[in-house]
C-alpha cells in the first residue's frame, strides 16, 4: 500500500474534533510511509491533513481543477500538485492513483466523491478498500441509508462489504488491511 486518497471538507467552520482527526490521520500516513493523495485544497480538513502529513515528513499529492487554482484554493506547499481541466478528471485521477479510499467528514463534494467510489466498487471499476471515518457519528445517517438500500433490495447483501466504518484515525490502516478482497468478478452481482 503506497497511496491512500482521502476525501474531506474544505470548510473552516467545523468542530475541532474533525480537525484533530485529520491531523492524526495525516501524521499516521506519514509515519507509515504512505503517500497522501487528496483534492489539493489549502483550507479546512484538506489543508489540515496535508499540512500534518508534510510536517511529519510525508509525501502529499494534490489533484485540483484549474478553476480552483484560479480562485487560489490550491495548497502551494505540496510534494506534487496536479492540475486538471475538470472535476471529473480530478476525481478519476485521485481514485485511480489510490490503493485505498478514505472519507473524513465533509459536505456535498465529499459525499459525492465517497458515493461515486462506492458505486465504482459495486461495478468492479475501483476494487480497493473504502473506509468511512465516522467521527462523532457524522456519517451515521449515510451508513444507515446504505444499509437500507441493501434491506430494500437496491443493493445485494454482499455489497455491505464495499465499505468499512471506523471512528478514529488510528483504525484506518488496520481497517484497510482487513478489508475483504474485491475484484472485477463482482460485476455479476452489480445488477439485481
Amino acid at each position: 500500500m503506497q497511496y491512500i486518497c482521502v476525501y474531506c471538507a474544505s470548510s473552516t467552520q467545523i468542530k475541532p474534533v474533525y480537525f484533530e482527526t485529520a491531523d492524526r490521520l495525516g501524521k499516521i500516513l506519514a509515519k507509515e510511509g504512505i503517500h497522501l493523495v487528496y483534492g489539493g485544497g489549502s483550507n479546512g480538513l484538506m489543508g489540515q491533513i496535508a499540512d500534518s502529513a508534510l510536517a511529519a515528513g510525508g509525501k502529499v499529492t494534490g489533484i485540483i481543477p484549474r478553476f480552483m487554482c484560479e480562485e487560489k484554493w490550491d495548497h502551494n506547499g505540496l510534494t506534487e500538485l496536479i492540475i486538471t481541466e475538470t472535476m471529473h478528471e480530478r476525481k478519476e485521477k485521485i481514485a485511480m492513483m489510490a490503493d485505498a479510499a478514505v472519507a473524513l467528514p465533509g459536505g456535498c463534494g465529499t459525499l459525492e466523491e465517497l458515493l461515486e467510489v462506492i458505486t465504482w466498487k459495486q461495478l468492479g471499476i475501483f476494487t480497493k478498500p473504502i473506509i468511512i471515518v465516522n467521527v462523532d457519528g457524522y456519517f451515521d445517517s449515510l451508513v444507515a441509508m446504505l444499509h437500507r438500500a441493501v434491506e430494500e433490495n437496491f443493493m445485494r447483501e454482499v455489497h455491505r462489504d464495499i465499505w468499512k466504518v471506523v471512528e478514529t484515525a488510528e483504525e484506518v490502516i488496520p481497517a484497510i488491511l482487513n478489508s475483504p478482497k474485491w475484484d472485477k468478478s463482482v460485476r455479476k452481482f452489480a445488477a439485481f
